[in-house]
């Protein structure tokens, strides 16, 4: 049961809650007399909109007259039960309580001879306005994205997809920094498994702040720390959350984070868009091979060149074949030094531009493509084929952006792979990291469903896009299956 700290005296209130907020600078009192009661507004300052606090609250209760009042009827007890001031207010008995509510954005009226206060929602602080996607970009489909308020993020979902199977728990999480932690999931398809171990590891946390997705990714993946991949997902888009919502996942938004977790996730869902299902189906699956081409040239194709040229030369045409070694002897550095060298500048180069303003950060591969490496290429110091190998894989990196990071981990594997021990070094990285994806089963799903195990009504779309006819018979064919077990 909650403490009860709110005494009678109004004045004791209002000095025992200053001392429970160790007199912080942005505590807002406003005093005033109603109806002969003494009564104090309690605020944030940067958190209540001071316009909402004067137009809803102050100037109704100033106008609130001793003579409409029944005498019986505490001054307080007639704002909390019989006045509509905000549509979200609470009573508050502690301390702890109330500087709850101040922080996330209400005022509390304390009023002499009551042993509680008033929590009234009046959130007015500074946010940032819903804009349009910049890490996950599409043609066809909506621009908007998550922002850095986690009611605005629920409001977004509940816009897209308004049924009353879809729901939204609110918890909290951070020992210090009590953040909003919102649950999402339609109650008629997630495993229900799922919602309570993600409930679980929220209230064992132990973490003093939350503030990013990837603090509380390590406490819900167990593959977390064995695998470059996880089976845990982030968007910023609304439209993708709602997509995965309806297929069964569990999706998680923090507050001040302007992305939302999705439990489980799928290694196939790496490559694919919101814009593929608005194209034609033969056009979607023509361009999800290519994301599949590209995360194989990003992640292998710099570790093949160096496996076949330093290995197995024969595979290379004879005229090919004199042109690179023409140009690597050339060349001061052995084959394998050079290909880090450069992949390494390379990541050096993509860090730049991602943490420099945008105005500038163009600039950063004019400078590095073009002026460095022709710099390189005329000095000796590189191979033009091996630079043009780099572009490639570079440019295949940035086709699949939800994996960049282990693609950049795995790259360097290969390599070092291929320059150890040719194509006998790089199949076994393969073979271990295939059964290293397929190993992760987390959440009793395969990551690499529906290839492992193999489903093949489902491997169909994950090789092409099926047309809305083919999902149109499916809900069909499941309404009618659940209809069934109803009965």
């Amino acid at each position: 049961m909650e403490k009860n700290d709110i005494t009678l005296s109004l004045q004791e209130t209002l000095s025992g809650l200053i001392k429970a907020m160790s007199g912080t600078a942005e505590l807002n009192i406003t005093k005033g007399v109603i109806c002969g009661t003494p009564l104090a507004a309690v605020s944030l300052e940067g958190m209540v909109s001071a316009e909402q606090l004067g137009e809803l609250v102050l100037r109704p209760l100033s106008e609130l007259s001793a003579a409409g009042l029944d005498a019986k009827i505490h001054v307080l007890d007639h704002i909390t039960e019989n006045m509509l001031l905000t549509a979200d207010r609470q009573k508050v008995f502690s301390f702890d309580t109330a500087a709850e509510f101040l922080f996330s954005g209400f005022a509390v009226l304390f009023a002499q001879g009551r042993c509680y206060g008033c929590a009234l929602g009046l959130q007015g602080f500074e946010k940032r306005p819903v804009s349009s996607a910049e890490s996950e970009p599409t043609l066809m489909c909506s621009q908007e994205s998550f922002t850095e308020t986690v009611r605005v993020n629920m409001a977004l979902v509940r816009r897209r997809l308004k049924s009353k199977k879809l729901k939204m728990e609110l918890l909290k999480a951070g020992e210090r920094s009590d953040t909003d932690v919102c649950l999402m999931y339609m109650t008629d398809r997630a495993p229900g498994d799922i919602i309570v171990r993600i409930k679980r590891e929220l209230s064992e946390l132990e973490l003093d702040t939350l503030l990013t997705v990837g603090a509380l990714q390590p406490f819900i993946d167990d593959s977390y720390q064995s695998s470059v991949f996880t089976a845990v997902a982030v968007s910023e888009r609304p439209d993708l959350i709602c997509s995965r919502l309806n297929e069964g996942r569990v999706c998680v938004l923090i507050d001040g984070v302007p992305f939302a977790m999705i439990v489980p996730s799928l290694f196939a869902e790496n490559f694919s868009t919101m814009d593929d299902y608005s194209s034609k189906p033969f056009y979607s699956a023509f361009i999800r091979w290519v994301r599949y081409l590209s995360f194989f040239l990003s992640v292998a194709f710099p570790g093949v060149y160096v496996a076949l040229a330093d290995f197995h030369p024969e595979v290379f045409t004879l005229k090919l074949l004199l042109n690179l070694s023409v140009a690597e002897e050339a060349t001061p550095y052995p084959l394998v030094a050079e290909v880090i060298m450069l992949m390494i500048f390379f990541e050096i180069m993509r860090e730049a531009g991602l943490r420099l303003p945008k105005s500038v950060g163009s600039a950063v591969s004019i400078v590095g493509g073009l002026i460095i490496g022709d710099a390189a290429v005329k000095s000796g110091i590189v191979s033009a084929p091996l630079l043009i190998v780099v572009g490639i894989t570079a440019t295949a990196s940035f086709v699949t952006p939800p994996i960049e990071q282990p693609v950049a981990v795995l790259r360097l594997i290969f390599i070092i792979a291929g320059g150890c021990a040719g194509l006998y070094g790089l199949a076994v990285c393969f073979t271990v990291l295939t059964a290293n994806i397929c190993a992760m089963n987390d959440f009793s799903v395969s990551y690499m469903s529906p290839a492992a195990p193999l489903d093949a009504s489902a491997l169909k779309d994950m090789i092409y896009r099926k047309t809305y006819r083919e999902y149109e018979k499916a809900h069909t064919k499941l309404s009618d299956i659940r209809e069934g077990d109803n009965e």
